[in-house]
């Protein structure tokens, strides 16, 4: 907007002709606050304020310098520094100030001490102040608050909405102010330092410069205002401006030398942005301004060592990603490579490079928790708000990748394939009438159902069964950040307290210090339960995993489970006592037996335990398999069974009994065609979690000691539901910064993905094992 101003129109030629030919100090400031009023900014075509500045800059040359400074002329106050651009990294990175700032310590530069020199429009000094007590800071507040902007590696962020009736009645007239750091050298002799302004509304050459993100084409300035309600008057300098211009953003940064161990900093920068409001209605019009002072240090090291982190562990993620896909083709027994290997090798490269993301986040997370709060004497400082763009991308990555997986695992637990053999055999005859014959004859006692329906129970009981409790987990992490108060660990600040007063300024939460204490919390509560759980209540209270066997052994009942064509698990729960469908006295009595050792051993090898078993079966096994199974599933299960024909159900109970009859032979050695041998892995094996040999004219039985069958069940993949669990608290937390929400929204989708494996799981047993779902309570 284009205007006549009432005080340039007078004062400008006045000012300039007395600072020209008389010299006139106030005569001198008062041009050069117009210069300032103007934004410092000039054309060299153009004698406007800063131009007649300029002018005669440039013509006194001959005079001296105030304190050497060649940009600061006698009887001249100090304005720019130099009309040439390049000049601003040398200004602000040439030389660090010869003073240690520190985060603790009593007799310590734990403040930033800013003095400024202060005049009036017509160009008269008024004072030396310091700047605490809100000298800068247009938005109200209390004085502990308003210091807290100069309490050294706080980051300060304060924002407002003011109206413009208050301030017109606050500044009537603007107050320039040139700002200085007054510091103390080794021997304790004190300084002042001029701190530079960027002003991102100056304009050189009609080009705003200052705007540019390369300094090297900024052009430095000195001296500031916060409200200029004069120049904006057309008319009587008493009438009400027709427009006013705010500083409504003013940010001060400080920038950390490299490699510095003792806290040594740059000269600060004052960044100032002006808005000019055209006044309509004061008494309605408001404007929103901010003040902030951040922190900086070059994290290009930083950056450099995480892309090599990244780069050697993705590395290793393809190696072991290459291994798994390996494992799982001798697992289905294909030595072919075709599309669906390249898919499943991207599915376990997704899960391994969710887990290298995930350490990376975690480990840079707690380098900076730990040595940011912990450090006396200052040798790093948190990135910025825009360098942890970068950090929260990994952790977004992290969480997809591992959402991946999850869902993999999840899809292949609820469809695998399982059957529970039933050993127990008749144990007699009995007269059976013949219906139109009007005879009887001898039939078979039938062996009980529900002793299969009851393991059946048990089983899908135990597939959800985690080694956390997953409302204990969130409700832990909850308690802990917001009501001991490991929250305020991520404020952007030198305090490490867990408590903050009231009163005292609460400073912005950083991204990386919120994602590292909650990793750290959830992980420290996740690790603390799986070690309570398997040292104390697994062996003192409940062992689900383990009970499940047991209950095998006395219900005699094996369960034989595929998770892969041909591999799988096998837990012979076949009865030492010869029967398990007995009456109480009896049950008793053999469980009697087993205590005392009047009895043989469970395992499956003679004079072992050994009940659970890693398996690898042949070609020929899992297509003999194949053919009593299509023919078991026919009709999707038990579910269809009451509306199907006869003849189908009849085709159904014989294909279980079938089933039952070969897995069984199978066990007893019965087919030497499809015979096995038992053997225990090497430790290799173990260690890479494939099989060596290859399972060609005989299946192979490897000896378990650690229930692997788990790995089919929540139980066995604690690791990665926990780190699920928490990057999806995480990235909830850091989309919405709100824990409490974060925490219902994780607890919410536990639940949701639980009921979907309870679910999907039940109908795929009920079909798999031929079990009425009506009985899977």
């Amino acid at each position: 907007m284009s205007l006549t101003s009432e005080w340039f129109a007078k004062y400008l030629q006045s000012s300039a002709a007395a600072c020209w030919v008389y010299a006139n100090l106030t005569s001198c400031q008062a041009l050069g606050n117009m210069c300032v009023m103007n934004m410092n900014s000039y054309d060299f075509a153009t004698f406007d304020a800063c131009g007649l500045f300029q002018f005669i800059f440039e013509n006194t040359a001959g005079l001296s310098t105030v304190h050497s400074i060649s940009f600061w002329r006698q009887n001249l106050p100090w304005l720019f520094y130099g009309d040439q651009l390049g000049l601003a990294p040398q200004v602000l990175s040439s030389t660090s100030l010869p003073t240690n700032f520190s985060f603790k310590g009593e007799n310590q530069n734990t403040k930033l001490k800013f003095v400024a020199a202060s005049y009036d429009i017509r160009g008269n000094f008024l004072k030396w102040q310091t700047l605490e007590g809100g000298v800068l800071q247009l938005c109200p507040d209390t004085e502990t608050r308003l210091d807290a902007a100069y309490s050294f590696g706080t980051t300060y962020q304060q924002n407002c909405e003011i109206p413009i009736s208050k301030i017109l009645i606050d500044f009537p007239t603007p107050i320039f102010y040139d700002v200085y750091l007054e510091y103390t050298d080794e021997n304790q002799h004190q300084y002042i330092l001029a701190v530079p302004v960027l002003n991102l509304n100056l304009q050189h050459n009609k080009i705003f410069v200052n705007q540019d993100s390369n300094s090297g084409k900024w052009l430095l300035t000195r001296r500031i205002f916060l409200v200029d309600a004069v120049s904006g008057r057309e008319n009587d300098l008493g009438t009400q401006p027709r427009v006013i211009r705010v500083a409504t953003q003013i940010s001060l940064s400080i920038h950390l030398v490299p490699n510095t161990i003792n806290g040594n900093i740059y000269p600060p920068l004052i960044t100032i942005a002006y808005s000019d409001i055209d006044i309509k209605d004061a008494n309605s019009q408001s404007v929103k301004v901010s003040f902030s002072v951040t922190y900086e240090m070059d994290h290009g090291e930083a950056h450099v060592q995480t892309d090599i982190a990244l780069g050697v562990l993705g590395g290793l993620a393809v190696l072991a990603s290459l291994l798994k896909t390996a494992g799982w083709k001798r697992r289905i027994g294909s030595p072919m490579i075709d599309l669906q290997t390249v898919v499943k090798f991207l599915v376990y490269y997704a899960g391994d490079l969710a887990n290298v993301f995930f350490i990376i986040t975690v480990g840079t997370g707690l380098y900076w928790l730990i040595f940011f709060k912990a450090q006396k004497s200052v040798s790093v400082l948190l990135p910025m708000p825009v360098q942890e763009e970068r950090f929260v991308t990994y952790v977004g990555c992290a969480f997809a990748l591992k959402a991946l997986q999850f869902l993999h695992k999840l899809i292949s637990q609820i469809t695998i394939d399982v059957f529970f053999i039933d050993w127990e055999r008749p144990k007699g005859k009995v007269l059976k009438a013949v219906e139109g014959e009007g005879g009887v004859r001898s039939a078979t006692v039938p062996v009980s159902i529900w002793r299969t329906y009851f393991v059946a129970n048990e089983w899908n009981e135990i597939q959800t069964v985690r080694k956390i409790n997953s409302l204990f987990q969130v409700l832990t992490v909850l308690f802990f950040l917001e009501v001991v108060g490991f929250k305020n660990l991520a404020l952007m600040d030198s305090s490490s307290s867990l408590s903050r007063s009231p009163p005292s300024y609460i400073a912005p939460y950083s991204c990386i210090l919120r994602y590292a204490v909650s990793a750290a919390l959830w992980l420290a509560i996740g690790i603390i339960q799986v070690v309570f759980f398997a040292v104390f209540y697994e062996r003192f209270i409940e062992d689900k995993i383990r009970q499940f066997v047991d209950l095998c052994s006395m219900s005699n009942i094996s369960v034989f489970l595929l998770s892969h064509k041909c591999f799988g698990y096998y837990i012979h729960g076949r009865s030492v006592h010869g029967h398990a469908d007995t009456n109480m006295e009896e049950m008793n009595m053999n469980l009697k037996r087993e205590a005392e050792n009047l009895c043989s051993q469970r395992g499956l090898v003679p004079n072992t335990d050994g009940q659970t078993f890693e398996i690898a079966i042949s070609n020929q096994m899992r297509q003999h398999y194949d053919r009593i199974h299509e023919t078991l599933i026919r009709k999707n299960g038990p579910a269809r069974l009451l509306s199907s024909s006869a003849s189908t159900f009849e085709q159904s109970i014989k294909a279980y009994h079938m089933m039952n009859k070969f897995l069984g032979s199978f066990i007893d050695h019965v087919h030497k065609e499809m015979d096995y041998f038992i053997k225990d892995k090497l430790l290799l094996e173990r260690i890479l979690g494939m099989e060596f040999m290859e399972p060609m004219e005989k299946s192979i039985f490897y000896n378990d000691e650690g229930y692997s069958f788990s790995s089919v069940l929540y139980y066995g993949n604690e690791a990665t539901l926990l780190i699920f669990d928490l990057l999806f608290f995480c990235v909830v937390d850091l989309a919405c910064q709100n824990f409490i929400l974060a925490s219902f929204l994780t607890y919410l989708q536990q639940e949701i993905f639980r009921y979907i494996r309870n679910t999907v799981g039940q109908k795929n047993l009920a079909s798999k094992t031929l079990v009425d779902q009506r009985f899977l309570i």
